[in-house]
């Protein structure tokens, strides 16, 4: 009876809130107007300092400064002492993607995994062909895993009103958001968000990469990533940092605030609430996204520990994000929803910026001036001018770190 009428409440809170992106549109265009204005304001007087803007000189952006391997404690192949982590390559992908993983996997064997040999575990909401467990197997001398989802933790959830998922799509859908009306799309930024780490294959695994598809890695790693994470105390590893389309998020920032305030005791002291909070740059997306400035992880790459994703804090996030409905009613993706969690449950201090792994995936770079890296011109960010502005990693520098 309880758990039905806090449904009926979210339900009526979402639907409040679709009705309102509508009046607010129809009533009040020209405050987005004004907002819009200030925007591109602040993008004609900022210089963004690290994005491949044409000619950005060595002072101002880290990425064409000579880049070296990570300080700290390090684990290079021959240390025989030291034992690989408890750690996996993983990737979520369909078996339409072979071609794709087969690429990648490729990339990363190359520069990485045929040093140190850590198993893989894909991941599937079908039953994986045997073509491409065979393809795939090929690629590497490591284990290969070949898993299916629980449908209990792919299919849409019962207290999901379709009809009402049925109105916000029109909606997202009006506002240009890609996938809108894709539900399996939905379906794998939930499972990305929060489900992942709650897969019986993994249950006895603590730290993962995220791989995939059609993605692409430039640069030789020499030492274990996953050793460096555990030596030196990191959690989470990013290498780009950008903003999110702030329509497909409206309500998540509220809905984390009402979370924060019946468990405050989950906020880190040293978080960074002021890079998810940040409203000088890209003023509008604080407007739309009702306080919260997009800024993001991007998650396609992740190196990251699940102790965290499992802990109290972060676990019951995810499940107050899950019934309030907005995986569905809106598109919250697992970028934006790690990002916060991190930036909020998390020392800031464990989160490490990968800057000498060079990666690719379209439209966005991160690309360091190293000779052990080839293919990938140094402080390239994207080849699309016009997404330069994208690039939210000053701001981690600003209010967090960037090492």
């Amino acid at each position: 009876m309880q758990l039905n009428r806090r449904v009926n409440r979210l339900l009526a809170l979402i639907g409040l809130v679709v009705l309102a992106v509508v009046i607010f549109r129809k009533i009040v265009p020209s405050a987005t107007t004004e907002v819009n204005q200030q925007e591109a304001e602040v993008g004609r007087t900022t210089t963004p300092k690290h994005p491949d803007s044409g000619s950005p000189s060595s002072s101002t952006n880290p990425l064409l400064q000579e880049v070296g391997e990570p300080d700290g404690i390090l684990t290079h192949v021959g240390d025989t002492d030291r034992p690989r982590a408890n750690a996996t390559l993983l990737s979520l992908v369909r078996n339409s993607e072979l071609r794709g993983i087969v690429r990648t996997m490729r990339d990363v064997e190359r520069t990485f995994n045929s040093k140190f040999n850590y198993p893989w575990t894909f991941f599937n909401d079908v039953p994986f062909t045997e073509e491409f467990k065979q393809k795939t197997q090929a690629m590497t001398k490591a284990p290969c895993r070949y898993e299916l989802i629980p449908k209990a933790h792919w299919e849409t959830p019962a207290w999901i009103n379709k009809d009402l998922v049925g109105v916000s799509s029109e909606i997202l859908e009006e506002d240009d958001i890609m996938y809108a009306k894709q539900q399996s799309y939905h379906q794998m930024c939930r499972w990305n968000s929060g489900m992942f780490y709650k897969h019986p294959a993994l249950k006895d695994v603590r730290w993962y990469w995220r791989i995939e598809p059609n993605t692409r890695y430039y640069c030789s790693i020499d030492y274990d990533v996953f050793r460096y994470m555990e030596d030196n105390d990191k959690t989470y590893g990013y290498v780009i940092n950008i903003y999110d389309a702030p329509q497909s998020i409206r309500t998540l920032w509220p809905t984390t605030m009402e979370f924060v305030a019946q468990h405050p005791e989950y906020v880190h002291a040293n978080n960074a609430i002021q890079w998810l909070t940040d409203n000088d740059v890209r003023p509008n997306h604080n407007v739309i996204a009702n306080g919260y400035s997009t800024c993001h992880f991007w998650s396609n790459f992740e190196i990251g520990d699940m102790d965290f994703f499992r802990s109290d804090a972060y676990d019951k996030y995810f499940e107050y994000l899950d019934h309030a409905g907005g995986f569905f009613y809106e598109r919250w993706g697992d970028a934006p929803v790690h990002s916060i969690g991190l930036g909020l449950f998390l020392d800031k201090s464990k989160i490490h910026w990968f800057k000498d792994i060079g990666y690719l995936h379209m439209p966005y770079y991160n690309c360091p001036a190293s000779k052990k890296c080839s293919g990938c011109r140094a402080g390239r960010f994207t080849d699309a001018g016009y997404l330069n502005r994208e690039n939210c990693i000053d701001n981690f520098f600003k209010y967090v770190h960037a090492d």
